[in-house]
């Protein structure tokens, strides 16, 4: 049993460094400014019962915690206590270079399990979190401990909508070893939450198969429950509403006991029971909820003896035990200088020793003992870390018509037949759209993943099916509902997995490519991680004609550019993607230092995630390249497919599945216009942030910083135009002409599509060649005396 006064003794110096930190950024540290610092001292306080006992008596080294965002204070705090943390970085919290205003996995020191600060995500991804551990450890390469994941959740997260798409796809999943901690503070950033909220947030979590343990009274208020008189106090604060319970906690005891005896009148026991007690005493006890009780909050950790998922509702006060406790603008607000000098006496911490670990600890080697006894301290470093797979060769036959969306998955069908290792290791996922997105032949072969077998009726009844959906604990592939947010979250964890639990996965996601943008915080969540995994986007553009508007995507070839460790990539041809498939499985595993290569500018040996935006269109392919100017040029960003002359007058620069219209535009152009140069984009993403970080670099001092892209176009004489075309925004390839100056005339998309064939929406969007043709002849210098009809293609 653990020693409860050791956690009481950890609560309060956790409480008061977490304030102290606070106050110390926003009211000491000199401002250069002006802008408030903020921190959250009362969501801090909230909650630091619960996460003294979780971390100094329930967890073991393999559980994994997502700490609510404003629940970072205390967080630094403990990890600060445990000599994990420097005083330097929590004096300059919320500073550059300082501990992160919400815990941060890659801008943190110390031991962050995941990231959190968009509300919600850390919730969800804890129950992902488990699935992929239940992936990895069914898998004989990957036995080991299981963990728990640990959610602490403030209730307003309860809010978002991702947090009841997990549940459900958790449901789904058999899921287990999941603990979800909520905060029942009842007060979010503009107020007081409604009444009530508990019933339905117990009944959706028993519904999807949680056990839910509400955790209301601390041992004090049981303690007077059993006093003559108890009940009634009890069912008083049942009956009590969130908005009476906030205010009279933040007036005190003396308001408590004039509102107790006006409501409950001279009933003789229960008066007594009030009289009894001090106004100080009294406040104690009517804010002692079984989420502000370290001891109570032990127990009920202690208590749970088997794997099922559960979801506590530890009831809290905002701001407990502090002079803004109750308050209803508590969320942003901070202790005034005066309040802050009367609370540090208060909790003991004599001026000058406000930094000191152990202020105020009567006994401090005891209590150095019993850190040092913590189960979950006892390990060190709780980051894994997993050797890199070697990638084999990915090989076929590319010279036919096929589409970059068939070929991706002929590449993975490939993959599935041998035994390479990283073929193994590979977890694939898609929203219900496993089928139309080519994963299909790789699933046939590697099963779906799911803890116990389960046949597929199809097959055992004879059925004649193009899916055979066998589910395996050696099955590699997890299917989710129609919810991007799940698929994000789940490539987020599954992409941690090497240092969660101390073997790679190499993850690979499938989407519609429109539908990027309906998980796109959880991509960027997932991505500011640091995860690794391949998402693919596909199909992709106005392409997808007879689909419409709603699935024809326009900005992904943006998000892609901007969206920090992505690297984006949309290939036209086969031999292309497979070029790129080889080295993204290579740069998923990367981890090494943040120096540029100076052939590029990219920070290629950093690693990172990759997104591929594929297409359904077939295109006849180019005949077999193995030359290293193709090779290295696809992945670097593009590489000339026809090189300009001398005295190129118009170079067409494509991107993706309208290969085949820019080729055929530079054929028909070729004799009124002179070198005529096709320059074939991979990446816009990756030339571009080649090119702005060699700008830096000169900037820096270093003349001869040159990117990929300003390498490619260094020939071209300054009056050559540069005409642009992708199916995607045109803002992704117009910047080109930027970069040495030339003139360029983009074309793309940038209003919604429609249905139809992709001759239409390539004619209504000027896609096609004949547009492209006819934007070079009127707006580029040359021979205009072809009359424009005798270059159109029927």
């Amino acid at each position: 049993m653990t020693d409860t006064s050791q956690l009481k003794t950890i609560e309060k110096r956790l409480l008061w460094l977490s304030h102290w930190m606070i106050h110390h950024a926003n009211h000491l540290r000199p401002k250069v400014d002006g802008i408030k610092t903020g921190g959250h001292q009362a969501s801090s306080a909230s909650i630091v019962s619960i996460m003294t006992a979780l971390y100094f008596s329930a967890l073991r080294p393999e559980d994994r915690v997502a700490v609510k965002p404003h629940a970072s204070p205390v967080f630094h705090a403990m990890q600060y206590l445990m000599g994990r943390q420097t005083r330097e970085k929590l004096m300059n919290f919320r500073g550059f270079g300082g501990a992160q205003s919400y815990p941060s996995r890659t801008k943190d020191v110390d031991d962050v399990d995941f990231s959190t600060g968009s509300v919600g995500l850390g919730v969800g991804i804890t129950a992902l979190a488990s699935i992929v551990q239940d992936f990895v450890r069914a898998k004989e390469w990957g036995r080991g401990k299981l963990g728990r994941m640990v959610a602490l959740v403030g209730d307003a997260e309860l809010d978002e909508g991702n947090v009841y798409e997990t549940l459900q796809e958790g449901w789904k999943n058999d899921l287990r070893n999941c603990w979800w901690i909520i905060d029942y503070n009842r007060q979010s950033l503009d107020g007081i939450v409604r009444e009530g909220l508990f019933e339905r947030v117990e009944r959706i979590f028993e519904a999807f198969g949680w056990d839910v343990v509400r955790v209301k009274y601390g041992v004090l208020q049981r303690a007077a429950f059993a006093e003559p008189g108890g009940e009634k106090l009890r069912e008083w604060i049942d009956r009590c509403s969130n908005q009476d319970y906030a205010a009279l906690t933040f007036m005190g005891g003396a308001v408590w006991r004039k509102r107790l005896t006006d409501d409950l009148g001279d009933q003789g026991d229960v008066s007594a029971l009030v009289d009894r007690r001090s106004d100080a005493e009294l406040a104690a006890l009517m804010e002692n909820l079984g989420g502000n009780c370290v001891e109570t909050m032990a127990e009920t950790f202690a208590a749970i003896d088997h794997d099922r998922p559960t979801c506590f509702l530890a009831y809290t006060v905002k701001g407990w035990s502090t002079p803004i406790a109750g308050h209803k603008d508590n969320h942003g607000g901070l202790m005034t200088m005066a309040q802050f000098a009367e609370w540090q006496a208060h909790m003991g911490v004599a001026p000058g020793e406000e930094w000191e670990p152990f202020a105020g600890v009567p006994d401090r080697e005891a209590m150095k003992k019993f850190l040092a006894s913590v189960p979950f301290f006892t390990e060190g470093a709780r980051r894994h870390a997993d050797r890199r797979l070697e990638v084999p060769s990915i090989a076929f036959d590319t010279q036919r018509e096929i589409s970059t969306q068939m070929a991706f998955g002929k590449i993975l069908d490939d993959l599935a037949k041998n035994k390479s290792e990283l073929a193994e290791r590979i977890l694939t996922t898609s929203p219900d759209v496993t089928g139309t997105t080519s994963l299909g032949a790789w699933v046939n072969r590697r099963k779906l993943f799911a803890r116990q077998p389960l046949a597929d009726a199809f097959i055992e009844h004879r059925i004649a099916s193009t899916a055979k959906w066998e589910f395996r604990p050696e099955g590699q592939h997890i299917e989710l509902g129609i919810a991007e947010m799940n698929l994000f979250l789940l490539l987020g964890a599954a992409g941690l997995s090497h240092s969660l639990f101390g073997k790679r996965l190499i993850p690979i996601g499938t989407v519609y490519d429109p539908f990027v943008c309906r998980g796109l915080d959880a991509l960027n969540y997932a991505c500011y991680q640091d995860a690794r995994f391949m998402i693919v986007g596909t199909p992709s553009g106005v392409t997808l004609a007879p689909e419409g508007g709603a699935h024809q995507s326009i900005g992904t070839p943006l998000i892609g550019m901007s969206q920090d460790g992505l690297a984006a990539f949309e290939p036209a041809f086969a031999d292309e993607l497979v070029v790129i498939m080889e080295w993204a499985f290579d740069y998923m595993q990367r981890d090494g230092e943040n120096d540029p290569d100076e052939r590029t500018w990219l920070r290629d040996e950093t690693g990172g995630s990759v997104y591929l935006r594929l297409t359904t269109k077939p295109l006849e392919q180019p005949l077999k390249r193995v030359d290293d100017d193709f090779r290295q040029g696809a992945i670097d960003g593009a590489y000339w497919l026809r090189k300009p002359g001398p005295n190129c007058a118009v170079v067409i620069a494509y991107q993706g599945a309208v290969a085949d219209e820019a080729i055929a535009a530079a054929g028909m152009i070729a004799e009124v216009r002179r070198d005529i140069g096709v320059l074939a984009v991979t990446s816009a993403d990756r030339l571009n942030a080649g090119w702005s970080a060699a700008q830096r670099e000169r900037a820096r001092g270093n003349p001869k910083a040159t990117s990929h892209i300003e390498r490619l176009l260094d020939p071209l004489p300054s009056h050559s135009a540069i005409v642009t075309v992708l199916d995607g925004h045109p803002a992704t390839l117009s910047w080109l002409g930027a970069v040495a100056g030339h003139r360029t005339i983009p074309h793309g998309v940038e209003h919604f599509g429609q249905t139809g064939t992709v001759g239409d929406l390539y004619r209504h969007f000027r896609l096609e060649r004949n547009a492209i043709a006819a934007s070079v002849m009127a707006l580029t210098e040359g021979r205009r005396a072809m009359e424009l009809a005798s270059l159109v293609f029927p």
